[in-house]
């Protein structure tokens, strides 16, 4: 690299700031320091040519590449894992399959009738997106979208509960 020493003193002029500015995107600081790193990583690639433009700000393309390794990062699966202090031999309410029942009951409970009837013969008795549609006289696209949004309630209601219990 040509301006390697250029480079250099930008990164290290700059990485509190990012670092700052990465915090305040993603609220954790050791995605925040990955997030810097990576931003560095992907300017040090094209440096020549974000000096090479007149006018060019390299901060502000630094933020821009910062906020799209955020976004990046968050359409990844591995955005979702949560570190933990160690790993538990059995998920959560494993343990006590009444005590998941009864919390997950409560969870259907509080769904409108017609959305509760789609989740259980969809998952429970294991009907087929029409055959449900044809039980409950409605069409197959009110199927598909009723049964996604009564997942997604289900699971915000069980909060860390219901990613075990629903996948």
């Amino acid at each position: 690299m040509r301006n390697e020493a250029e480079f250099t003193a930008f990164a290290e002029g700059s990485a509190k700031r990012l670092r700052q500015i990465a915090y305040l995107m993603c609220r954790d600081w050791h995605l925040a320091q990955d997030l810097t790193q990576t931003t560095f990583t992907k300017m040090y690639v094209h440096w020549n040519r974000i000096t090479r433009t007149p006018g060019s700000d390299p901060f502000q393309y630094a933020r821009k590449v910062l906020l799209n390794a955020l976004l990046d990062h968050r359409r990844l699966r591995s955005s979702t894992e949560l570190a933990v202090d160690r790993v538990p031999d059995e998920p959560d309410g494993a343990a006590d399959p009444a005590a998941t029942r009864l919390t997950l009951l409560d969870a259907l409970e509080r769904l409108p009738k017609r959305d509760r009837a789609i989740v259980l013969l969809r998952y429970w008795e294991d009907l087929s997106v029409e055959a449900t549609a044809e039980v409950l006289g409605v069409s197959v696209s009110v199927v598909k979208s009723q049964s996604a949004r009564s997942v997604a309630a289900l699971r915000a209601h069980l909060g860390q509960e219901g990613r075990l219990l629903l996948g």
